[in-house]
């Protein structure tokens, strides 16, 4: 039996790892390609002279599904992974779209800013190693990851210096942060051109629903918003049969989830 492709695509400052706790569960339905972006770590050298934004991190993605022999294919993507998985979309690469808490879709100048700020301020603290050890502490690693996750607790204690590595190692965070407001976003679609689910994450304190969702329902006409209750900004590590039951809820068989308010 043929597989149809499923590609998962991470958020900003993150790889291919932040897959790791549904990925197995996801290969028994489908052929998947979870590459880490270009100018993360672990991802492809961000290209010289080429200015640093989400239009280049797409192209990326692309080329890697041409590499893969996936002209097409269902897209999931978590935060920035969610805004790239949009633009593939616009670019005719998709099957259908699940986008867990996309970036793209602030409401103000000043919701933009914070997310900034909170980025600006993990990428610092990410190679200290004090909070590296006291991330060895389930009930502190729950205190410090809670800006992206629910049960920081969950993450195994040998993968955390992953994520902090992935932080600190994600070359063109700072220029991609800078370009955000010039870039404006996540643009209007026409019309959708594959089924779209727009994932929101109830607990997420990164980019709240009512800051950074409400804006997505006008420039996605025809798009399903539902809501992931009790999991945090990257839901894969918080709850990952829920994340699974998300995604196959479109690629797969149908299941009814919460609209969010």
């Amino acid at each position: 039996m043929t597989l149809e492709p499923l590609v998962l695509l991470h958020g900003a400052s993150m790889s291919a790892r932040a897959w790791d706790p549904v990925r197995a569960a996801l290969e028994a339905h489908h052929d998947v390609l979870v590459p880490t972006m270009a100018g993360h770590r672990g991802g492809a050298a961000w290209p010289d002279g080429e200015p640093v934004g989400v239009a280049g991190i797409v192209d990326d993605v692309e080329a890697r599904m041409d590499a893969a022999g996936m002209p097409t294919a269902h897209l999931v993507g978590n935060s920035l992974g969610g805004w790239v998985a949009l633009e593939l979309a616009r670019r005719g690469r998709a099957r259908s779209v699940v986008a867990l808490s996309p970036a793209g879709g602030w409401g103000s100048a000043w919701d933009l800013r914070r997310l900034v700020w909170s980025f600006r301020v993990g990428a610092a603290v990410a190679g200290s190693a004090r909070l590296r050890a006291a991330a060895r502490r389930p009930w502190l690693r729950r205190l410090l990851l809670a800006r992206v996750l629910e049960r920081g607790d969950r993450v195994p204690t040998d993968d955390v210096g992953e994520l902090f590595d992935d932080l600190a190692g994600c070359v063109i965070l700072h220029e991609l942060l800078d370009g955000a407001a010039e870039h404006g976003g996540v643009a209007p679609f026409p019309s959708l051109p594959c089924p779209v689910r727009v994932a929101w994450c109830g607990r997420d304190r990164l980019i709240p629903w009512r800051r950074h969702g409400v804006a997505l329902r006008e420039r996605l006409p025809g798009a399903e918003f539902v809501r992931l209750p009790r999991v945090g900004h990257v839901p894969m590590w918080d709850d990952p049969d829920l994340v699974v039951d998300a995604v196959l809820g479109v690629t797969a068989a149908p299941r009814l989830l919460e609209t969010p308010a």
